[in-house]
């Protein structure tokens, strides 16, 4: 069991963590149709708009209720009730996100009474979905407010309901927010493989995939997770859950349809893989499709191919939780020893990692940390670009934001393909920081590689017969 660290600096000096209204807002873009809308100042949304736009390289849908001056000290109420009214009359979404920010939270904003208010005002737009959710900005991380979204979600659109196998071949997937949108579509394709059809809730990997598309612009969510499916998960024959941050939304959506659910902390490494794919054979009634097999197979050479590199391999991680503890738990695996482990948010999952310790702080500790234990490998976002760079070490870019690497959004961690390409990217960084010895030249070598008269001390011409 690892010990948490509570890290009782004053402030960060590095900071790690990504906010909660990010994090919240990116779980409506794997919505089809949506509009996150953020319930702040102007700049509280640009902020996380450049964000988005850095990391995923495309235009993103989001918008603000622009509060000023006088809205933060007299009440922003109306600028809520008046974004809802705009939106769905000028844009036509069928969900809208509506996500607090730091500001509207200090405030004390209640947006549950604003969209009720909003209702009663707008019988009109019955038919849009308003999913509110809070989400401070100086709580959490990424990974808890987009997790938050998922409750508010579910038990937003998600209607009670005893019609649980209706749709024998359906399985809902619970998707963290450790997982990309490569790893999204990896997944259903492993779904598919056992002849199942799985709901992404969300669905990212549909809506920021990258794909080109006719519409010159949209100001609503290109694909993702259709409202329709949403209100239909209550007739799936199963729910997997991936991460450890969904479990909470796991529950609600158990208690409202009574869907039985497989939970999984992570989809990386031989024995997380192996879980998961008898588990869906197990629901499917089929058997292991031959091409999985052999995906299997694949990642196992892999595996003895690269624990040379990898085994006794310090390597220092930051990451949000569920993020953290799949990567902890495959390179432990592995062999590689964990000198340093930082997370921005504290979650009862850190608990069970396989390591003597974890910080909740930034990356500041973790640069201490893995100074300090002579670290040769670093994984984190690309904030840490800086840091790997005054350690000297090379960096493996994984979770949120990847600014300065392009297509780092549509990389694949998951699955026995997504392992296997990770184990031969560590062990390429590891085998560049090794150098050959110098080879020796001994002075009484006869030829003459550099072109200078060949000399024969002294000393040596005695012992040439």
């Amino acid at each position: 069991m690892a010990e948490i660290i509570q890290t009782k600096k004053a402030l960060a000096v590095n900071p790690l963590k990504v906010s909660q209204p990010v994090g919240a807002s990116l779980a409506f873009l794997g919505l089809n149709r949506c509009l996150p809308l953020m319930h702040g100042s102007q700049g509280c949304t640009a902020f996380g708009k450049v964000f988005f736009v850095r990391h995923f390289r495309e235009p993103i849908p989001l918008q603000t209720t622009a509060m000023d001056q006088v809205s933060t000290i007299m009440g922003a109420d109306e600028n809520v009730i008046e974004a809802l009214r705009t939106l769905c009359d000028k844009s036509k979404p069928d969900i809208i996100g509506l996500v607090t920010t730091g500001l509207s939270e200090t405030q004390g904003t209640d947006i549950h009474r604003s969209v009720s208010d909003f209702r009663a005002a707008h019988p009109e737009f019955a038919h849009v979905g308003v999913v509110a959710v809070n989400t401070p900005d100086y709580l959490g991380c990424l990974e808890s407010g987009y997790a938050l979204a998922v409750e508010a979600i579910i038990h937003t659109l998600v209607p009670k309901s005893d019609t649980v196998g209706k749709r024998p071949k359906q399985v809902n997937v619970l998707a963290s927010a450790m997982l990309t949108p490569g790893d999204v579509e990896a997944i259903r394709e492993w779904i598919e493989h056992f002849g199942l059809r799985a709901v992404m809730l969300p669905d990212i990997g549909d809506s920021l995939d990258g794909h080109l598309v006719d519409a010159e612009f949209s100001s609503l969510t290109i694909g993702g997770t259709p409202r329709l499916e949403i209100e239909a998960m209550g007739e799936s024959t199963a729910t997997l859950v991936i991460g450890p941050s969904l479990f909470k939304a796991a529950d609600l959506l158990k208690s409202k349809t009574g869907v039985p659910d497989y939970r999984f902390a992570g989809l990386m490494g031989l024995a997380d893989c192996d879980d998961f794919t008898q588990t869906l054979a197990d629901i499917s009634g089929n058997s292991v499709p031959q091409r999985v097999e052999r995906q299997r197979a694949q990642l196992q050479d892999a595996m003895v191919d690269c624990h040379f590199m990898t085994g006794f391999a310090r390597v220092a991680l930051a990451a949000d939780p569920d993020l953290l503890g799949m990567q902890v738990r495959f390179l432990s695996d592995m062999g590689a020893e964990i000198v340093a482990a930082v997370s921005p948010h504290k979650h009862e999952s850190l608990l069970a990692l396989p390591v003597a310790q974890v910080i909740v702080g930034d990356l500041e500790d973790m640069e201490k940390a893995a100074r300090a234990a002579d670290a040769q490998l670093i994984l984190a976002n690309s904030h840490a670009a800086e840091t790997a760079s005054r350690l000297g070490l090379p960096l493996l870019r994984a979770g949120f934001p990847q600014y300065d690497h392009v297509g780092g959004y549509a990389r694949t961690w998951v699955g026995y393909r997504g392992t296997r390409q990770a184990l031969f990217d560590i062990a390429n960084l590891m085998l560049s920081q090794h150098h050959e010895l110098e080879p020796y030249r001994s002075i009484y070598r006869a030829d003459n590689r550099s072109g200078e008269p060949h000399v024969i001390t002294s000393s040596a011409v005695g012992l040439v017969h």
